[in-house]
């Protein structure tokens, strides 16, 4: 008797598929993408088997389109990738609530929970942020260069011990600057806060985390992105009882010694001269929010940075150079502020990798409302936009392709010229609010890796082509040969 409903089952499944396509095809008129996509997943599997490729025939379409975008379909959602800047900072500076959300993640909101900065809208949203301004001051930041170097130190010195040991004598880098940069985040941002133990089931919880982002959005127990939705909550809980821990001493009126004191210290001080709500829960969920958008960019900058300095040894000589002016590290001192601020060329070849590899390559949004783009396109609500911040880059920029820290440096001042093409950091109300802090570690980075260590590629075929991790990464996750410069004692 059931076999009987077999042939209505069908009808009906194939009605449905049908009824998917012309939403789709609706959806995109003119604009360039697939014809037709695969039923109820739409194209999710090559984009998690291949991102790299996928998003790089995003880029295609769009560029073959008359506006700079092109359609698709992932997981039931009409997404849209804008090559266009012009039209990225309209979408930029539309986020509000009857016009784009900020997700951070096509299905963001789920995995992120609700505590998180980028979902915050109006005088909410620029309150927030006016508390969290004290994190980044010149005296915050330079809290936080004394951490980093101490740990930047210890980690250059143990993948020195580690090429050393190895039979091929060449080591990858990204899952050791990975390690590198969860120490050091969880140092700067919450330092005496985390346990042993508590560091190191942060650490499982994050890579959880980290592979999910990556997975098909299947909520169930065994699946990646279920664990890493776990995973995140119990982030966000132990980050939360470092935020009530960090309040007390706050209150004792000891000295801030990490950027929870620095925040709760101004929560403090604004709450005595007018009282507001907030949560210790909530403040966990923006820390969070501080860890992915440190540590998984930093650390495909990281990166970069040895690619490009290992590919043009005249730029590695004039940064060596530059920082021997002002810092000598047999003289087992530390980089001040103001030394690294004197460090103008230094910077630019940081800034330089930040443009030619934007290690957030595209920003989500969701489309909340209807909204005409452009005079011949209304993006449908619902809509997951990806405005393309690499596409940006090579905009506008004199020889975009080409590495040139030159061009931020006084004399050119490409990041003034073509400031709009400058969307590493983003744009508008929600552009990156710790971004002089992520400029700094790079810049650290790059000054202290080239100072203490020699080091050369170990090069093989496509090794620097791009790889999504999620951010983008050397498809050899920069394998290389190192060996120590600095002084024995240390």
């Amino acid at each position: 008797m059931a076999t009987s409903y077999i042939p209505y089952l069908i009808s009906f499944v194939a009605f449905f598929i049908l009824l998917e396509q012309i939403s789709y095809i609706r959806k995109r008129r003119f604009l360039p993408g697939p014809t037709l996509v695969p039923p109820f997943i739409g194209n999710a599997i090559s984009l998690v088997v291949n991102p790299t490729k996928f998003w790089d025939l995003q880029s295609t379409y769009a560029k073959s389109g008359p506006l700079g975008i092109s359609a698709n379909y992932i997981v039931g959602r009409y997404i849209l990738y804008v090559y266009s800047t012009e039209l990225s900072h309209k979408i930029f500076a539309n986020v509000r609530p009857d016009a784009f959300h900020l997700v951070g993640h096509p299905f963001g909101k789920k995995l992120f929970g609700e505590h998180n900065l980028i979902y915050m809208f109006g005088q909410e949203h620029k309150n927030m942020r006016r508390r969290i301004a004290p994190n980044f001051t010149p005296k915050a930041l330079q809290t936080y260069t004394n951490i980093q170097q101490r740990i930047m130190l210890k980690h250059l010195k143990s993948w020195c011990q580690k090429a050393g040991s190895e039979s091929s004598g060449s080591i990858p880098l990204r899952i050791l600057c990975r390690d590198m940069n969860l120490d050091t985040s969880q140092t700067v941002f919450v330092g005496p806060y985390l346990s042993g133990k508590a560091r190191q089931r942060f650490n499982i919880d994050y890579n959880f985390f980290n592979v999910g982002l990556m997975k098909l959005p299947i909520d169930l127990p065994g699946f990646a992105f279920r664990n890493a939705r776990l995973a995140v909550q119990r982030l966000v809980e132990t980050l939360a009882g470092c935020a009530e821990e960090s309040e007390k001493r706050m209150k004792a009126g000891e000295e801030p010694t990490c950027l929870i004191d620095f925040w709760m210290q101004e929560n403090l001080r604004e709450f005595a001269e007018k009282p507001f709500e907030y949560s210790y829960m909530e403040i966990g969920g923006h820390l969070f929010d501080f860890l992915f958008a440190s540590q998984d960019a930093s650390t495909s900058s990281l990166l970069w940075a040895v690619t490009f300095l290992d590919s043009h040894p005249e730029v590695l000589q004039r940064v060596r150079k530059e920082v021997s002016q002002y810092w000598v590290p047999e003289s087992c001192a530390s980089i001040t502020g103001e030394n690294l601020r004197e460090m103008k060329y230094t910077e630019a070849v940081a800034r330089e990798v930040v443009r030619i590899r934007a290690p957030a390559t595209m920003v989500p949004h969701i489309a909340g409302v209807d909204f005409p783009l452009t005079e011949n396109y209304v993006i449908p609500k619902g809509t997951i936009v990806f405005p393309s911040v690499l596409d940006s880059s090579f905009q506008g920029f004199a020889e975009a392709e080409r590495f040139d820290p030159d061009r931020f440096m006084e004399e050119r001042q490409e990041d003034r010229v073509y400031k709009r093409n400058f969307l590493a950091f983003g744009a508008g109300s929600h552009q990156c609010v710790g971004q002089r802090y992520a400029i700094n570690h790079l810049k650290l980075f790059i000054a202290m890796f080239s100072t203490l260590i020699d080091f050369k590629r170990d090069r093989s075929d496509g090794c620097d082509e791009i790889t999504y991790v999620p951010t983008i990464v050397p498809k050899d996750d920069c394998r290389v040969f190192l060996s120590q410069r600095f002084p024995s004692r240390w």
